[in-house]
């Protein structure tokens, strides 16, 4: 899915970049694949379990100008860019997409969705809502992907909760919170061989100890 929003006036040219690396996307519809990863700062969302709490503080990472973040990105052999965070649409994208798309990247984004503007030209949107702040509406029929992270057990229903509001063909996942897998998988398990319809997800990145 390509989505592509009005350019707003004011056009963004530096991010705050926590970091970037690149590395095998371990989660997901895409997982297995090589990535280019890009971490905004910067999240108002607050998941207690959350494990990059450091991105967070959007004045605590450097900012970078976008051609600096795509020269970073052509350094390696992959085209595939993800943009995370934080929470990346607190920022304006559209400049840095279009600079990827240019360079020959698909862009991916990784999401709660809880801005009130989807900004930037995206490939893929993972949207992965979070209880602690309710998604905008306007998340629901560009997401290629929902992801839900299974804490407890009332967390299934919270996952069916968004399926009548995507589109037919969203791509529907589960996964464990890391600290909770052995308790929550079973039931992941469990949950898909009744509810076919769904996936399971698994951090692949931290099984196989990959960065």
């Amino acid at each position: 899915m390509n989505t592509t929003q009005t350019e707003p006036t004011v056009q963004t040219a530096t991010l705050p970049v926590m970091e970037s690396f690149y590395t095998l996307q371990g989660e997901g519809a895409h997982s297995g694949k090589a990535a280019y990863f890009i971490r905004l700062g910067g999240c108002d969302v607050g998941c207690h379990w959350c494990d990059v709490k450091e991105s967070w503080d959007v004045h605590a990472h450097p900012q970078q100008s976008i051609d600096t973040i795509v020269a970073g990105a052509m350094t390696h052999p992959g085209r595939m860019a993800v943009i995370t965070g934080g929470e990346p649409l607190m920022h304006d994208l559209t400049n840095l997409t279009a600079a990827l798309q240019t360079a020959g990247f698909a862009t991916n984004i990784e999401t709660s969705g809880v801005c009130e503007t989807v900004t930037g030209s995206w490939d893929w949107v993972c949207f992965s809502p979070k209880k602690f702040k309710k998604p905008n509406l306007a998340i629901y029929q560009q997401a290629d992907e929902l992801k839900v992270i299974i804490y407890n057990k009332s967390d299934f229903a919270f996952a069916e909760s968004f399926v009548p509001y995507l589109r037919p063909d969203c791509r529907l996942f589960l996964q464990t919170e890391w600290s909770r897998t052995k308790e929550m998988l079973p039931l992941i398990v469990d949950y898909v061989k009744e509810n076919p319809q769904w996936q399971v997800s698994l951090q692949t990145h931290k099984y196989m100890n990959i960065p």
